[in-house]
């Protein structure tokens, strides 16, 4: 797969060069074309690590007489990618001091011991979490947890089979849905926050995204819930008290929490205060300047600032750098390469030429081409990453 993504990518890019351009496309447009291709099915593909492809623009755009590297390497600094650099610094603290696990066990402790509410609880934590920290670390954080209590319920091998997976499954949707809350929950919101803001100066601010993402995510997770431990698996398993059991015992294990975790959740609801009343700081306290960016960078730089009041080491921090360099820094690099291929792709023409070929599409109501869209990037997204569909879709 990988093989033949490299030489088909190459291929379409290279036919590019040596053919003529469409009727009515300009050559930037064509150009723009190829190199837009090469990228969709290098990533498609992961011919090479996605990261990689993200860094074609810089080499490309340039050779190609299309822009200069001033003008192409300017996405890739765009500051909804420093408020996504802010966010996954700021998660990383959190997870540091297993402030999220204990957040998740304190959700989990309180559903009671019907395998049915279990797998509710479970999914509820890992939603508010993956609001906040990354789907996939939330997912990972969740999963040994989640193994444990069905060890415990697992009476008979069908049943226990059943239940197992209905709970692995809940962990793995309700971090997907729960990344849609914040800007920050999962990179294609933030990729879309700033291709708006980018290329049609309309700013989504962190407040406006959750008017829509809270009540999503409050209405996606019951129904995922219902579907899987109603409809896709029906188990008869019986409330289980060993398992409610299990999760006090892992909560006390934690023991009392700790200075350094009183001090981060302290500091990570400073932050969210922030996002949420910005409006109101810049209207009413005169910081006009202030946004998004600025908050997640600021409560970044705070968490380095703020001791930890660890009594093994004095002088520790909320957060060093060691441990903040375990972000994912190729996430970013995405977000850069596709912010700068989508602003070639208006730059170039090559966008109104798409635009001028599927006006014939609007003969269709509205619904119709929304559904359409929804299916194919459900269909991409089964082959490649979502962000990596997302960067190259929304040109």
């Amino acid at each position: 797969m990988r093989n033949t993504g490299l030489i088909l990518g190459v291929l379409l890019f290279v036919l590019t060069l040596v053919t003529d351009a469409p009727a009515g496309m300009s050559d930037a447009a064509w150009l723009t074309a190829g190199v837009g291709l090469l990228m969709a099915v290098w990533w498609a593909t992961e011919a090479v690590p996605v990261p990689v492809t993200s860094l074609l623009p810089i080499v490309l755009f340039p050779l190609l007489g299309q822009a200069s590297v001033k003008e192409i390497t300017a996405p890739y600094a765009h500051p909804v990618i420093y408020l996504l650099f802010g966010g996954f610094i700021i998660a990383t603290a959190l997870e540091r001091w297993n402030l999220h696990r204990r957040l998740a066990l304190n959700v989990l402790v309180r559903v009671g011991n019907h395998p049915s509410a279990i797998i509710g609880g479970f999914m509820a934590a890992t939603a508010f979490l993956s609001m906040w920290i990354s789907n996939t670390a939330t997912t990972i954080m969740m999963i040994p947890i989640a193994l444990s209590i069905a060890h415990v319920i697992n009476n008979s091998e069908e049943k226990g089979k059943s239940f197992t997976i209905c709970l692995i499954l809940g962990i793995a949707y309700s971090a997907s849905i729960g990344g849609l809350g914040t800007i920050i929950g999962t990179p294609p919101n933030a990729m879309l926050a700033a291709f708006m803001a980018e290329n049609y100066d309309v700013e989504i601010g962190f407040v406006q995204w959750m008017t829509f993402g809270v009540p999503a995510v409050l209405i996606l997770v019951p129904a995922a819930w219902f579907v899987l431990t109603k409809i896709a698996f029906k188990f008869e398993a019986q409330a289980n008290n060993d398992a409610n059991k299990l999760v006090v015992d892992e909560l006390s294990a934690m023991g009392k929490i700790s200075t350094p975790e009183q001090r981060t959740a302290l500091a990570f609801i400073v932050i969210a205060l922030a996002w949420i009343t910005r409006p109101l700081l810049q209207k009413h306290l005169g910081f006009t300047a202030l946004n998004d960016t600025i908050i997640a960078i600021g409560g970044a730089v705070m968490m380095f600032l703020i001791p930890a009041g660890c009594s093994k080491d004095e002088k520790a921090r909320l957060l060093d750098w060691q441990t903040a360099e375990r972000i994912p820094w190729g996430v970013l690099i995405l977000f850069g390469g596709g912010l700068s291929l989508a602003s070639m792709v208006s730059k170039s023409g090559l966008a109104a030429w798409i635009g001028d070929g599927l006006a014939a599409l609007t003969v269709f109501h509205l619904l119709i081409l929304i559904t359409s869209i929804v299916m194919i990037v459900i269909f991409l997204t089964e082959l490649a990453s979502n962000t990596a569909t997302t960067a190259a879709l929304l040109p």
